[in-house]
This record gives structure tokens, C-alpha cells and sequence, in this order.
């Protein structure tokens, strides 16, 4: 395979720039004058956000805030899947919030397949939640990626690798 050129495509995002963008919406909410003496938490797991609120409408400003921190911080809003607001205890409301990381099985087949039919010369195969895209020549690979760009898929495209 001397001479082909190769990138990935990945979905992923910067946990360091998610954190630091939730730390400023903790400072802010502890700060601004509507959430004074409101009860807001945000907790970070691995896979997912929990926000709990006094009352959907501070939840809804707490999710403003966390789109806005987060656009701010270069990190894409698909990668936020925003449940319901649903009831807690102690008479308030819940919701949770799933990171979007890697590309499932049917966007990968997708994406493969659109990438055969388009460019006869260029060869996709899935790695786990990643696709490599390999072709002798350059150009091409740049048109594969330009292509890419242009879709509007439910997960943000990040092309890495690029060799």
C-alpha cells in the first residue's frame, strides 16, 4: 500500500473544553440575579449530563447557557441529545442529557456507502466507531472530505489522521 494517502473519520469532542464550559455555567448560575437562591446542579458523567432545577424554567436557561458556554469553547451542539424534563424530588425537575461520541453502525454504513458510489477511486472501511478513508491520490481525498463537510448528519464529522 506504498504510495496511498488516508484519513479518518471520527465524532468525538474535548471532554477538557465540555468541563470548562460547565464550570463556567456554574459560576455564571451562581452569580446572575433570576437564579438567586435557586437550586441548580449539574453533573457530568462519562456518557451524560444531569441537570436538576427548582423549575422547568430555570432549566431552560440553564440549557441556553450551556449551548452558548459551549459554542463559545468550539464544541458542536450535536453532540448534546437533550432529554424531557421530568419531575425530581423534593418538587423539582430533571433531565438528562446524552453526550454524542463515535459514529454508530447504520451512520457508518451510511457514510461508506456514500462514499463508494461517489468516488469509484476512493476506498472506505469501517474501524469501530471510525471510518478510514484511503486513496492513491490526494485530490481525491480532499473531495471526499469537502463532500462530508456538506451533509447535515445528527453528529458532528471531525477528519483526523490525514496522511
Amino acid at each position: 500500500m506504498a504510495g496511498e494517502s488516508s484519513f479518518d473519520v471520527v465524532s468525538d469532542f474535548d471532554d477538557q473544553e465540555l468541563r470548562n464550559a460547565l464550570d463556567q455555567v456554574r459560576r455564571e448560575v451562581a452569580q446572575r440575579y433570576d437564579f438567586k437562591g435557586a437550586a441548580v446542579e449539574l453533573a457530568q458523567a462519562k456518557t451524560e449530563l444531569t441537570l436538576l432545577a427548582d423549575d422547568e424554567f430555570r432549566a431552560t436557561a440553564v440549557r441556553e447557557l450551556v449551548e452558548s458556554k459551549a459554542i463559545r469553547r468550539g464544541l458542536s451542539l450535536k453532540i448534546f441529545d437533550w432529554g424531557k424534563i421530568e419531575p425530581a424530588a423534593g418538587g423539582k425537575v430533571r433531565q438528562h442529557v446524552i453526550l454524542r461520541r463515535g459514529l454508530d453502525e447504520e451512520l457508518a454504513r451510511r457514510l461508506t456507502r456514500l462514499i463508494r458510489e461517489e468516488f469509484p477511486k476512493v476506498k472506505p472501511a469501517v474501524q469501530g466507531d471510525a471510518i478510514r478513508v484511503s486513496a492513491k491520490s490526494k485530490d481525491e481525498l480532499q473531495k471526499v472530505i469537502v463532500r462530508l463537510r456538506g451533509l447535515d448528519e445528527p453528529v458532528p464529522l471531525q477528519f483526523e489522521n490525514y496522511r
